[in-house]
C-alpha cells in the first residue's frame, strides 16, 4: 500500500510520516512536524489534539531543523487560533450580558402591571396618574391645533 492510499490520521493521531511541510525530516521534531502538517491539512480538531493550544506549545513543539518560516507559521496559527477563542469568548459574554440587561428592562416594564392597583384617594397626590403629555407639550399642541383650526379645512 503506498502513501498515496493510506488512511488519514484519525483525530489525536499524527501523520505515520515525520517530513515536515517544510521539507526537514529531523526525528526530534516529529510533533512539530504532524502539527504543521495538520495545518496545512487544514484540520484544526487534529492539530488541537496534537497539541497546538497546549500550555508548553513552545517548548513541546520545537524542532531546531525546521526553516524559520515554518516554525514562525505553526506561532502564528497558534496566535491566530487564541484570538478566535478569545473572541468567542467575549461574544458569548455580551450576548450573555445583552440578555441579562434585556431581562432586567422587561421585568421592570412588568413590574407596575404585576403589582397591585393601590386605592387612589384625595389626599394621595404622588398615587395620583400622570398626564399624557408634559405641560409644555401639551400647550405646544393645544397652539398648533388653534393655528390649524384658523387655517380652516384643507
Amino acid at each position: 500500500m503506498n502513501a498515496a492510499h493510506a488512511d488519514p490520521p484519525h483525530a489525536g493521531q499524527a501523520p505515520a510520516t515525520t517530513a515536515c511541510v517544510c521539507g526537514c525530516s529531523q526525528a526530534d521534531g516529529a510533533a512539530a512536524h504532524a502539527l504543521a502538517q495538520a495545518l496545512a491539512r487544514d484540520d484544526l480538531d487534529l492539530a488541537i489534539s496534537l497539541g497546538l493550544l497546549a500550555e508548553e506549545f513552545p517548548a513541546k513543539l520545537a524542532c531546531t531543523a525546521c526553516t524559520p518560516a515554518c516554525t514562525q507559521a505553526l506561532r502564528d496559527a497558534r496566535e491566530q487560533r487564541l484570538r478566535a477563542l478569545a473572541a468567542r469568548e467575549r461574544y458569548r459574554a455580551r450576548a450573555q450580558r445583552l440578555q441579562r440587561r434585556a431581562d432586567e428592562r422587561a421585568a421592570q416594564r412588568a413590574a407596575p402591571t404585576v403589582a397591585a392597583p393601590a386605592v387612589l384617594t384625595n389626599t394621595d397626590a404622588a398615587a395620583a396618574p400622570r398626564p399624557a403629555l408634559p405641560n409644555a407639550a401639551a400647550a405646544a399642541l393645544a397652539r398648533a391645533k388653534a393655528k390649524a383650526a384658523q387655517r380652516g379645512p384643507t
